[in-house]
């Protein structure tokens, strides 16, 4: 007997188009074999920083790396295929093992030395928080007219007094 997943229509044969594509794309993807594959992500913006949330279940801390270099997040890793039990023989294998690799490119205003990640139930949060020197406010005086001129004229008093 062989385990097949139902998918409401019985026959080999596909009724419309759009099953015969979702047929042929299942089949592509499905028969890639150990190769890689791309996680999923859920990536926000909070007031103090970015949070990433990648699914990786069955996959152990060890197997994963983060680095950031360059205002360049990468998340990569893999998940290994390994046999439980001797005399197993798959019908159905949907989940998708070898090596993945997803790269984020984030702003200016992050502080790398903050980064951090945990991984939970197969669920890997990394928070990246914002540097907070350079995402605060700041108000420039704009220096105009009498003030300018004052301005200008300390500052050569003060560059010859100093002998420049």
């Amino acid at each position: 007997m062989v385990l097949r997943k139902y998918n409401g229509m019985q026959n080999d044969v596909p009724q419309t188009f759009s099953s015969m594509l979702d047929r042929f794309f299942n089949e592509s993807v499905n028969s890639r074999g150990f190769s890689g594959f791309t996680p999923h992500v859920d990536a926000c913006e909070t007031e103090n920083g970015y949070e990433i949330e990648v699914a990786l279940p069955g996959i152990r801390k060890e197997d994963v790396a983060i680095d950031f270099q360059e205002g360049k997040l990468t998340i990569s890793g893999e998940r290994r295929f390994e046999k439980k039990e001797e005399g197993r023989r798959y019908q159905m294998l949907e989940t998708q093992y070898g090596t993945f690799s997803r790269s984020f490119y984030l702003p200016d205003n992050v502080n790398p030395d903050k980064i951090s990640a945990q991984l939970q139930d197969g669920v890997l949060l990394v928070n990246v928080p914002k540097d907070e020197h350079k995402t605060m406010k700041r108000q420039i005086t704009i220096a105009g007219g009498e003030e300018a001129k004052q301005n200008a004229k300390q500052k050569r008093v003060t560059a010859s007094e100093n002998g420049k």
